[in-house]
């Protein structure tokens, strides 16, 4: 009987252990995401002669990959029963939205 119990408990840690990486996989993308849009594109591009115009090429592909690695970061805590699944899915939700505004931005910036 102690082998099972010890059994689902490291499958629920495995779960744990999963959930967090993905958590912290999608605030590094977030991270990247805002620190191009932010830092990098308005101020050092122009540095190093990269022009207007740059920035929805390279904040697009980044911004999506964002988003995708949220809501598997938000799925992962939810399906592990994670204690903290509630808060993370709204740090999740509210970087979804943050990263959909800039999305927006890129995508009115490229086609205007």
């Amino acid at each position: 009987m102690t082998d099972i119990q010890t059994g689902s408990n490291s499958v629920a840690a495995t779960a744990r252990r999963s959930a967090e990486r993905a958590f912290s996989k999608s605030i590094i993308v977030s991270a990247v995401r805002c620190t191009l849009a932010y830092v990098l594109i308005p101020f050092a591009f122009p540095l190093i002669g990269l022009g207007a115009g740059v920035g929805p090429w390279i904040g697009i592909p980044v911004g999506v990959a964002a988003l995708i690695a949220n809501v598997v970061s938000i799925r992962r805590f939810q399906r592990s029963q994670h204690q903290w699944r509630w808060p993370m899915t709204v740090i999740n939700v509210a970087i979804i939205g943050l990263v959909t505004v800039l999305l927006i931005a890129d995508l009115v910036e490229l086609f205007d």
